[in-house]
């Protein structure tokens, strides 16, 4: 097994053994956190110019996969952390070197709603914003948040193409304010509080303008940020729904059920649900790794995804993410009144599944922008 993935799996048993305090702290203990970052975790998708892994999009999606059998809540900090890093390829060069070159084990977070206004002061930016789901921040070094660039009346600029740039304005974890609001049903461990700044001074070139061309021209780079991050979304789900068909499996082989001689797994019903899950698992797995490959063969040439690359990526993304959704439920149900104890990990796939359906990413509507696209039109939002 190669370095990363032998330590993958080894920070995915001390997750798995670790689920319960996790779910009762609501973040990411800072030991574990902290293994993580030296296992390279956040690095998957830094550049190898920056101390980073540069990994092929299809071992990220693994890697996530396997944390979010074990622990969703660690799988989708990952899964944030990870994905910020892909910044650093278009960060400036001394502001990638400052915050990942020099010092690896780092860990960054950020949310790209422009939810924060900054103002041009001096030499840089004067920024206030408030945040909500600030997945990792607790854990963060460095933690950015989506803003509009506006004038001293509060009107946004024009961007590049007309509408509002959105800028990603990177903050030092000693300038924010973490609000402790995360009371969720699912995904308790994640620490997706709000985050707030108020008048801070951020530098004119530690930001990034989202869609802008990165400087790092490298093929993992030509894959749109939005669609690595839905298929990190997607991997953390489907990890949970693989956790809850062997939950279920493990379940069925000893239950007998109140009032039958049989045990669950000598059910038909329960077999059915059992192949089903089984079956939609592997071919949403399958179609998000055969998009990647599709879309790996224009970004290697050095070439910009088209938009029938990206919105089968974002297709298979939100389809891996409901196949998951209905796996776990067909686990949850099948189940029985076990399933709802709280040492039961079927309850916890299930709230944890659930959450992950409402990340914007892989909402339904994604299937709105994907299905024009299929019918020849524009896809009306971003991919």
């Amino acid at each position: 097994m190669p370095p990363f993935d032998a330590a993958v799996t080894a920070i995915a048993a001390q997750a798995r053994d670790r689920a319960d305090e996790i779910e009762r702290a609501r973040s990411l203990p800072e030991d574990l956190g902290q293994a993580m970052a030296r296992a390279g975790i956040f690095r998957m998708l830094v550049p190898e110019c920056h101390q980073g892994l540069e990994l092929h999009p299809s071992a990220f999606v693994n890697a996530l996969t396997e944390l979010g059998h074990a622990e969703a809540a660690a799988g989708w900090c990952a899964m944030v952390g990870s994905t910020t890093g892909l910044l650093a390829a278009s960060l400036p060069e001394h502001w990638s070197h400052a915050i990942y070159g020099e010092h690896p084990d780092t860990i960054t977070c950020g949310v790209t709603a422009p939810l924060g206004k900054a103002v041009a002061d001096g030499d840089g930016w004067r920024v206030n914003g408030r945040w909500p789901f600030g997945s990792a921040s607790r854990n963060a070094e460095w933690i950015c948040g989506g803003c509009f660039i506006v004038d001293e009346d509060g009107q946004p600029a024009p961007g590049r193409h007309g509408p509002p740039d959105v800028t990603l304005m990177y903050f030092h974890r000693d300038d924010v304010r973490i609000h402790d609001n995360w009371h969720v049903s699912g995904l308790k461990g994640t620490g997706s509080s709000d985050f707030e700044v108020a008048d801070v001074h951020v530098p004119k070139d530690r930001c990034v303008t989202m869609g802008s061309r990165p400087r790092v021209q490298r093929p993992l780079y030509h894959f749109p940020t939005l669609g690595l991050l839905a298929m990190g979304v997607a991997s953390v789900a489907l990890g949970i729904g693989r956790r809850a068909l062997d939950e279920l499996v493990e379940l069925a082989g000893g239950k007998v059920p109140t009032g039958s001689r049989r045990r669950l797994a000598d059910r038909a019903t329960v077999q059915a649900d059992a192949g089903r899950a089984d079956a939609a698992l592997k071919a949403a797995d399958a179609f998000l790794h055969a998009a990647i490959d599709r879309a790996w063969i224009p970004a290697s040439a050095g070439k910009p995804l088209g938009v029938e690359h990206k919105a089968e990526l974002r297709a298979a993304a939100a389809h891996a993410t409901w196949a998951a959704v209905d796996a776990v439920d067909r686990a949850y149900h099948a189940g029985g009144g076990t399933s709802i104890y709280q040492q039961s990990a079927l309850q916890r796939c299930f709230r944890d599944v659930h959450v992950a359906t409402q990340h914007i990413m892989v909402a339904q509507p994604i299937f709105e922008l994907t299905g024009r696209v299929r019918l020849g039109l524009e896809p009306g939002g971003l991919l």
